[in-house]
């Protein structure tokens, strides 16, 4: 069983910056594809990166490409989201998720493992 934790977000200012950490549990996570995705208030939850197991691939939403950019260190289990220029419409809830397949998906329905999420809110 893996767990994800995440962590990092809080409440910042348009145009401010924010990096969000996933620290994953289990000796083999370090195979997993990994994604963040988010929820904001009355929508559904939307794919925002997305990696493959060895950082070689990634993939953005259209949305926020050129401003977040995600990354990840094996030794350390943990997965990044860096977060620039930020909006009020990045507000959200931010999760962290895993697929096994080690893969890089950005459909939410083949991420095996989520994390609880972390709040971000940007205020204009």
């Amino acid at each position: 069983q893996v767990q994800l934790v995440e962590s990092g977000g809080g409440l910042v200012q348009a145009g401010d910056s924010l990096r969000l950490s996933c620290a994953t549990s289990g000796r083999t996570s370090r195979w997993y594809g990994m994604g963040w995705f988010r929820q904001a208030p009355g929508q559904e939850r939307e794919f925002v990166a997305a990696i493959s197991w060895n950082g070689g691939v990634t993939s953005y939403a259209d949305s926020v490409k050129g401003r977040f950019t995600i990354s990840r260190d094996n030794a350390k289990n943990t997965v990044y989201l860096q977060m620039n220029s930020l909006k009020s419409a990045d507000t959200a809830v931010y999760y962290c998720a895993a697929d096994r397949s080690g893969a890089l998906t950005t459909n939410q329905r083949f991420y095996d493992y989520w994390g609880q999420g972390t709040q971000v809110t940007v205020s204009s």
